[in-house]
């Protein structure tokens, strides 16, 4: 909070980025979806085919999604499409 004239607090809002275990952002989130993804996961495995594989089963399916995220991050937080090459528009304005 910061103290202006006034005498009136304002807060300026995050001063850095958000990032949480080396997350950042908007892949909170999917990184939240993949753990509880891999919990339900367990939950499915563990009652057809027993807690080993159950077990076995939440990892793998973790560490999959923590990876794509963790590759998709290196990406950026938008996502932006790098197209390669020139590219003429032809017609863009027609008379």
């Amino acid at each position: 909070m910061a103290m202006y004239n006034d005498g009136y607090p304002v807060f300026k809002g995050l001063q850095k980025p958000l990032e949480f275990m080396g997350i950042r952002g908007r892949f909170l989130t999917l990184a939240a979806a993949a753990i509880g993804v891999s919990f339900v996961g367990f939950i499915i495995f563990s009652i057809v085919l027993g807690k080993l594989a159950g077990f076995v089963a939440m990892l793998v399916m973790a560490v999959i999604g923590l990876v794509t995220i963790y590759v998709k991050q290196r990406g950026g937080l938008h996502n932006k499409k790098r197209n390669r090459g020139i590219y003429i528009y032809h017609y863009l304005f027609r008379r």
